[in-house]
């Protein structure tokens, strides 16, 4: 027990602040849609209620599907680019998918390689492809969810409002919409070029997303071993 907590410790501790965050969003956001309610008359509903309906959903949807396209554009980028000095970049010549050689596909795989790797042919093209598809489909759905939920929770508040109701199409084409979106997006994409660029010049002692802290500037990880 105690070795499969070592070993997925980092899967662990993201989990644990994954859940902590959750149930503290659906706290403060319970409290925040009774204020609500209270203050346009109308009466308070339950705990159960909050976190299965369209206001709960529209706020997570929001930040999940911008988390997961930031993971299936950073992962197609590196793909292709390259940051000269970065750990998180491959070093400048090895843009591209790579050979099976490379890859350790079909008959270059180990014994110990994935199934489908050592098969060869379309499982190892699927297989080669199923991280970013997995992000892309998570974000596709995440994103519908968001705007599903998000045309609930308009038309909720449009009919407090005594305004006409909207459909999805409207809603996904409101300022509204892009603007909730956009404010997540802009900081995701901050947030992965900052790792990128600072990662270059500076260091973090034992960390694997930094270089070894006597490595020069413009060389990456890759390249010092």
């Amino acid at each position: 027990m105690r070795r499969a907590v070592r070993d997925n410790g980092l899967s662990i501790f993201f989990l644990a602040l994954f859940v902590l965050a959750l149930v503290g969003q659906s706290i403060a956001g319970f409290l925040r849609n009774g204020a609500e309610l209270a203050n346009h008359g109308q009466p308070p509903i339950g705990f159960g209620e909050f976190v299965t309906s369209s206001d709960f959903l529209v706020d997570v949807a929001e930040n999940w599907q911008s988390e997961f396209l930031q993971f299936f554009l950073f992962i197609a980028a590196t793909i292709w680019l390259i940051q000269r000095g970065s750990p998180e970049s491959k070093k400048p010549g090895d843009e591209g998918p790579g050979s099976d050689a490379d890859q350790r596909v079909g008959s270059h795989a180990r014994r110990d390689s994935p199934r489908w790797a050592r098969a060869g042919g379309v499982r190892a093209t699927i297989y080669g492809n199923s991280l970013l598809t997995v992000m892309g489909v998570i974000f596709l759905l995440s994103w519908l969810a968001q705007s599903l939920a998000g045309t609930v929770v308009m038309n909720e508040e449009n009919a407090m409002h005594g305004a006409a109701a909207i459909t999805w199409l409207d809603y996904i084409l409101s300022s509204d919409f892009w603007d909730r979106t956009l404010q997540n997006w802009q900081s995701e994409f901050l947030a992965v070029g900052t790792m990128v660029a600072f990662s270059i010049y500076l260091r973090q002692r034992g960390s694997a997303e930094s270089k070894p802290v006597g490595v020069p500037h413009h060389v990456s990880s890759a390249e010092s071993e």
